[in-house]
């Protein structure tokens, strides 16, 4: 078996190691934005829970794709199914409203906000293993080294970043609507650097993250409009 400490702390691994942590930096806030914004409508005593196991669970994934699957994430369509999957979540989770302050309804939204975490999560950490691979094979005797703690940085930064995005979303409600502009500006970058379908989309990849943001914007927007309208109506008929 490979020694996982060969190469360690060599000039060379050290290099590579700082181009992971700033590939740790600029690729693990969106999955802390998912997070928060997966988890905002959840009881209070459960959003700490939620993002922890949703958060170490992530990172798990992230460790077994990375280890086992990454020629896997990097053939042809997989950014692109995800990126679609993702545009799909991101105007799910800006039009949630699922918001159960009964304790005996209160472990379903859990699981249901763990689901989402760990299933976008994945889609969202594809470009950041392949980064992480693709950095750490330049120190082909320090790889998996570089690998493990690239990936036990990256726990603290997405955990960290959840929880004071989410406190922000609290005192700035309208701060929803840009996490999910985030996601929706990501699913565009997945399908663009897709290996099959992503030549034919790179010339117009701006265009095509406005678009999204504006759709995810505005979907969301309709959506949230539509139930405040309704909810009011019921309680109009309730007087």
């Amino acid at each position: 078996m490979e020694n996982i400490f060969a190469g360690m702390f060599s000039p060379e691994w050290f290099a590579a190691l700082s181009g992971i942590l700033l590939l740790d930096i600029l690729l693990s806030g969106d999955n802390a934005i998912l997070i928060a914004l997966a988890c905002k409508n959840l009881p209070e005593h459960n959003k700490k829970k939620a993002i922890f196991i949703g958060g170490f669970g992530a990172v798990f994934i992230r460790i077994v794709c990375t280890l086992f699957a990454t020629s896997v994430l990097a053939a042809p369509y997989i950014e692109f199914i995800g990126g679609a999957a993702l545009l799909y979540i991101a105007v799910k989770l800006v039009t949630d409203h699922k918001e159960n302050s009964e304790e005996g309804e209160a472990p379903a939204n859990f699981g249901a906000a763990v689901r989402t975490i760990l299933i976008a999560d994945f889609i969202m950490s594809i470009d950041n293993i392949l980064s992480l691979a693709g950095v750490a094979n330049t120190v082909p005797e320090g790889k998996w080294s570089l690998i493990i703690v690239g990936l036990l940085i990256s726990i603290p930064i997405v955990l960290c970043g959840a929880q004071i995005f989410l406190k922000l979303m609290q005192k700035v409600p309208a701060l929803i609507y840009a996490g999910a502009a985030i996601l929706g500006w990501t699913a565009a970058e997945l399908m663009t650097a897709d290996k099959g379908l992503g030549m034919y989309l790179v010339d117009y990849a701006l265009a095509l993250k406005v678009l999204f943001v504006a759709l995810v914007l505005g979907i969301g927007y309709y959506l949230n409009q539509k139930y405040k309208k309704e909810m009011k109506m019921g309680v109009t008929e309730h007087e």
